[in-house]
């Protein structure tokens, strides 16, 4: 496993292309939700992380009935635009799709009808509310499981309801999620309660996958940051990081 790989590395020498190659969570299809606007912005932000030492991103456009609601048909395209740019610029680096569902009353439906955008091997992303406590969450990860889906929550670090109560990771995790942290959490990008949580999930060998998160420039300015920092080793040694593996 990856963490057993370490002992064979010192700290000063650790760097991305060894381990962390493939970024699992990004919003770069321009202007189908909160994150890039323009196809140049999309370009520019994947050049700056094919150089940090990315080789494939998996870029997850919100699908959220209230405010994005995206389906395949308003993804496609944006994909399908960016990836054809990136071969005209001939820049080198896998470019793949999937979603970022939210956790609401439409989501369970999706998942019956069995037609979900999946990373690698059947995982599925999807997030919670930030500030209210999701009901019911116990039976979609069910439903999740029960047709054949891996299910990866998002962020789990930056939901108020369990940051304020560290120990619930614990039973959350027993519900067969895996987690996903945003690296520029622990860079402290969004406050410090989400650092704290982080910072705990991965001292408690709790994160399976990291990610970007990448919504503009200044998301990647502080993943650069963190990285030239030296603190992802301490995140592969403490846990058995799998995004290598999709």
């Amino acid at each position: 496993m990856l963490s057993k790989l370490f002992k064979n590395f010192k700290k000063k020498d650790f760097n991305l292309e060894d381990f962390y190659t493939t970024d699992l969570h990004s919003h770069l299809i321009p202007a189908i939700d909160d994150g890039v606007k323009s196809l140049d912005e999309s370009i520019a932000i994947i050049k700056n992380m094919k150089d940090l030492g990315y080789k494939k991103i998996i870029t997850t456009p919100h699908i959220m009935s209230h405010r994005f609601p995206n389906t395949k048909d308003t993804i496609y395209p944006g994909f399908e635009l960016v990836k054809n740019e990136l071969s005209k610029q001939n820049i080198d680096i896998e470019f793949e799709v999937a979603a970022e569902y939210y956790f609401d009353e439409y989501f369970i439906e999706k998942i019956r009808e069995k037609d979900l955008l999946t990373i690698g091997d059947n995982y599925v992303l999807f997030e919670l509310s930030y500030t209210s406590t999701p009901f019911g969450l116990e039976q979609v990860v069910f439903e999740l499981l029960q047709n054949g889906y891996k299910p990866i929550l998002a962020h789990p670090e930056r939901y108020t309801y369990y940051s304020n109560s560290l120990e619930k990771y614990h039973a959350l995790k027993d519900l067969g999620l895996f987690f996903q942290i945003n690296l520029n959490s622990l860079h402290k990008f969004y406050g410090a309660k989400p650092k704290l949580a982080a910072e705990f999930l991965v001292n408690n060998s709790l994160v399976d996958f990291v990610g970007s998160d990448i919504h503009a420039m200044k998301y990647f300015d502080s993943l650069k940051s963190f990285m030239q920092g030296g603190k992802l080793s301490e995140v592969f040694e403490k846990n058995q990081i799998k995004n290598s593996f999709i």
